[in-house]
């Protein structure tokens, strides 16, 4: 997973580098890491984000603007 898609996937998800940090339990240094790409996402954490992703993609949040 390279850092952009990192990036978009949170972004799709709705989370923050520091929400994912406080979901996986772990220093939010370690998510910035991967931000940046200092350090490559570890393999289960890029499947389980790009799973979330498609999820969220597939069934996006009604509209529920009131005309």
């Amino acid at each position: 997973m390279t850092p952009e898609r990192f990036s978009e996937c949170l972004e799709t998800i709705g989370w923050t580098q520091r929400g994912l940090a406080a979901r996986l339990e772990i220093d939010e240094h370690q998510t910035r890491r991967w931000a940046s790409g200092r350090y490559p996402v570890p393999g289960p954490v890029a499947h389980w984000l790009e799973r979330l992703t498609r999820a969220i993609e597939r069934n996006p949040a009604p509209d529920i603007t009131v005309a």
